[in-house]
């Protein structure tokens, strides 16, 4: 889709609850053209191609062929280019982000996705836990991947996660301390006047990429919360930085803002002055179906469509394939590459090419049970929704001087929180999923509006839970033998015994604090039917029915130590078994970080780009000269 296509269906969505007349969506699409010219400056507009006969035209070789432009893709496109002998080409399955409304404004990130041209709008497989129901799984489809379509949260998690992976790998460089100096390098910290107790300056970077800020304009449940945490700090404490590694307890959200606008990978790391590095290329609609094998174990060669009824083309690394396609598609491209269970990809009519059972294994992710009260105020989300005037002026406000509500995304604070040890000891067989005593079970969103539709009449508030140390493990398989297709996508939600425990506690947690003195006055009742008298069942039919995914897939090519019989990738991030071949995204994690998840990418993308500089250090560039380029570029 062009541009304008994708700014025109951006604008159709500014107002989703109103109707514009045909002279309000004139002036809606004029603004928004000024919108573009006015952030043509900060946007990524460099070495960035369309078509793959561009590529031939410039007559280059790739020592790294980077699959996917998305969060830690292109941090390792952006890292591998500071050396200027290394060429660095990166293969975009998705579109620009340039121009795209929803994508750029902070506040509009829900309408990023579902059912948009920048989501690769997948399903899930019937979710057995909840009632069978299918539920919608948004991911990136677009530059940037899904650091341009997410909610922009940026938590890093515990300590205990990150030391859990070097526990789990049998290397210290995967733990948090080892990865601090990777934490700092992929961020820089935007400070704002009033941001004095809400964070700790200690534990962040400022001189790092991707731009991170705290919330800046205020709603009206800030101080509520903040009230809520000093009448009941046993149980819901105020904790002022939970980027410190230690997560516990409620604060500010840290959010990847830049001056009012989203900061994704692809503003930052593809920003004008890198992405005008001779030596880097970005090529988007840019398909990958396969990695191929050059010679025996060795897989260099990647193929891939730009349109989906046309043809296959192929291109050939010097050095590496860098597999950066998301939990999602890095498995299934390694499963059609015939790289897996081999059993299993016989079955499908696909050969075998290196065996691999873990691939596609061990798909975890964030059950989230979205949950609104009903409150006593006109001064939340669903008024300028209903408000077509409002909502032209809060649009105004953004697009002339980036203040206003819209700079922020939907959420201020975040709490994270144990259940206590009793009752998870309590699930006879399923010991504790946490990574330790001091990483949360669960997470509180809060939200001044519904997150859902809302009703055409009253205002809400969002209290909700998240799961963010599963039990549940499910798996990312194939339908069939088509590339094209897409993968079966089973992340198994609520299915162990203690994932069901945790939620319902988490939710009565969230009525718990509504319930506190603050909100005496403000919420009038909780929606969906359930309240603090109701019973475990009806609470637990309630999660079945209701819950759904924060959309953090991980773990589908887990890395492992280098002599362990599972897992997919060493501690090194190379496919084990094969040459020229690494996976660097959040695919993987051997378990999930109780955190959103799109801090971590960063971190993998950064730890992932010093792992292959020192591969190739002390390496003389033995690649083809530029004359061969031709016939390494191949059409089927």
């Amino acid at each position: 889709m062009t541009d304008e296509g994708s700014l025109k269906m951006s604008l159709a969505l500014l107002a989703p609850q109103t109707a514009l007349s045909p002279t309000a969506q004139m002036s809606r699409l004029q603004k928004s053209l000024l919108l573009i010219l006015s952030l043509a400056k900060s946007l990524c507009w460099g070495s960035i191609l369309d078509k793959v006969t561009d590529l031939d035209q410039l007559d280059l070789e790739f020592d790294f062929i980077v699959v996917g432009g998305g969060t830690a893709g292109n941090v390792v496109a952006n890292r591998l280019t500071e050396n200027p002998d290394h060429s660095v080409l990166v293969l975009e399955a998705g579109g620009s982000n340039d121009g795209v409304v929803d994508v750029i404004v902070p506040f509009y990130s829900p309408r990023a996705t579902p059912n948009t041209p920048q989501d690769w709008n997948y399903t899930t497989t019937p979710q057995v836990a909840l009632n069978n129901r299918k539920i919608q799984y948004p991911r990136g489809f677009v530059l940037g991947g899904s650091s341009s379509v997410n909610y922009l949260g940026y938590t890093r998690g515990s300590k205990e996660d990150y030391d859990r992976w070097a526990n789990v790998t049998g290397e210290s460089k995967w733990s948090w301390d080892e990865l601090v100096p990777y934490m700092y390098k992929a961020s820089t910290f935007a400070v704002k006047p009033n941001d004095t107790g809400k964070y700790n300056p200690a534990v962040h970077g400022f001189d790092g990429i991707t731009s991170v800020s705290l919330p800046g304009f205020p709603t009206s449940i800030d101080s509520r919360v903040f009230e809520t945490t000093s009448e009941l700090a046993s149980e819901f404490p105020f904790n002022e930085d939970m980027n410190s590694g230690y997560h516990l307890g409620i604060g500010w959200e840290a959010q990847t803002v830049k001056n009012g606008s989203r900061s994704s990978s692809a503003t930052s790391y593809l920003a004008p002055d890198f992405v005008k590095r001779p030596n880097l290329h970005v090529l988007l609609n840019a398909r990958v179906t396969r990695v191929l094998q050059t010679e025996k174990s060795d897989f260099r060669t990647v193929e891939f469509v730009q349109d989906l009824d046309g043809k296959n083309f192929t291109l050939t690394a010097t050095k590496e394939v860098i597999l950066s396609a998301g939990s999602i598609n890095s498995p299934a491209i390694l499963l059609h590459s015939g790289i897996g269970n081999a059993t299993s990809l016989t079955s499908l009519n696909i050969k075998p090419t290196h065996h691999l059972p873990s691939v596609g294994q061990n798909l975890t992710d964030h059950a989230l049970l979205f949950f609104s009260f009903l409150v006593n105020s006109t001064d939340t989300w669903e008024t300028a929704q209903r408000n077509a005037t409002l909502a032209e002026e809060q649009f105004d406000e953004w697009n002339s001087s980036k203040t206003g509500p819209l700079i922020d995304p939907p959420t201020n604070q975040l709490g994270w929180f144990r259940v206590a040890d009793d009752l998870i000891s309590s699930i006879e067989g399923e010991p504790d999923a946490a990574a330790g005593r001091k990483t949360a079970h669960y997470e509180i969103i809060f939200g001044s509006g519904s997150f859902t539709p809302a009703p055409p009449t009253g205002n809400y508030v969002s209290i909700f839970p998240a799961l963010v140390s599963p039990a549940s493990r499910g798996s990312v398989t194939l339908p069939n033998n088509d590339p094209l297709s897409a993968p079966l996508i089973n992340p198994n939600f609520l299915l162990a015994g203690l994932d069901q425990l945790v939620m319902r506690e988490a939710l009565k947690s969230c009525l718990r604090f509504a319930a506190a003195e603050p909100w005496k006055y403000f919420i009038i009742s909780p929606m969906g039917g359930v309240n603090l008298t109701s019973t475990d069942a009806e609470l637990d039919a309630f999660i079945r029915q209701n819950a759904g995914s924060v959309f953090h897939p991980v773990g589908t090519a887990a890395m492992s130590s280098k002599d362990a019989s599972w897992g997919v990738v060493d501690p090194d991030l190379r496919v084990k078994g094969v040459r020229g071949l690494r996976v660097v995204d959040l695919s993987i994690a051997p378990f999930i970080p109780a955190a959103h998840t799109q801090a971590a990418a960063y971190i993998i993308g950064e730890r992932a780009s010093d792992f292959i500089k020192e591969t190739w250090m002390a390496e003389r560039d033995h690649s083809p000269n530029q004359s061969q380029f031709s016939a390494m570029l191949a059409v089927e």
